[in-house]
């Protein structure tokens, strides 16, 4: 039956992501995929290994589609504007994706994780810290705060919760971003 419908890798992995932003990403499994073909879930299996896989090629999806997106956004760009461009695909690919963006912060083996877009999205940022003339161990430092603000920002924001209350949400994603090309220029000192 599988045959029929015309599934292969790629297009179950494009549905499921599909699937991640419509239901959430916790609710993607090999079954529920099943179910959106209407084929037998051991159809699938010629395809993908089981839901741990399916998630998997989720994440790297995502992680490719994010990092496809910085990479345009930061072309020709240095400094602040780098950052702020950076930071609003982050933002804005989570907001279109929920799903997928949640399956990007999924853990990955060692392995995986090194032949993955991630290593794109560290490179980008790392690119982005030059602007800053940060050295290591700081650049490291930085990274790792930038990430942090990131995720810690826009799960907040997809959970609601800034949409209660002043100022507006965008004016303190502003605000952060300010801040933070601040606190880049004026790294403090071991």
């Amino acid at each position: 039956m599988a045959a029929r419908v015309g599934l292969t890798p790629e297009r179950l992995t494009q549905a499921a992501a599909e699937l991640a932003d419509e239901v959430g990403f916790d609710q993607v499994t090999v079954s529920a995929l099943a179910r959106h073909f209407d084929v037998k879930v051991a159809s699938l299996y010629s395809h993908v290994k089981n839901s741990q896989d399916l998630r998997t090629r989720i994440a790297l999806l995502a992680l490719e589609e994010m990092a496809d997106r910085a990479a345009d956004a930061l072309a020709g760009r240095a400094g602040k504007d780098a950052l702020t461009a950076f930071a609003d695909v982050y933002r804005d690919y989570a907001r279109e994706h929920p799903g997928r963006y949640a399956a990007a912060q999924l853990r990955l083996d060692p392995e995986t994780a090194a032949a993955s877009a991630g290593v794109r999205h560290a490179a980008m940022t790392r690119a982005i810290l030059r602007g800053y003339d940060l050295t290591e161990p700081d650049q490291t430092h930085a990274v790792r705060m930038l990430g942090s603000v990131f995720h810690g920002y826009v799960s907040l924001e997809l959970a609601g919760g800034f949409s209660h209350s002043a100022p507006d949400a965008q004016e303190s994603w502003s605000r952060i971003l300010d801040a933070l090309d601040a606190l880049l220029h004026n790294w403090p000192t071991a």
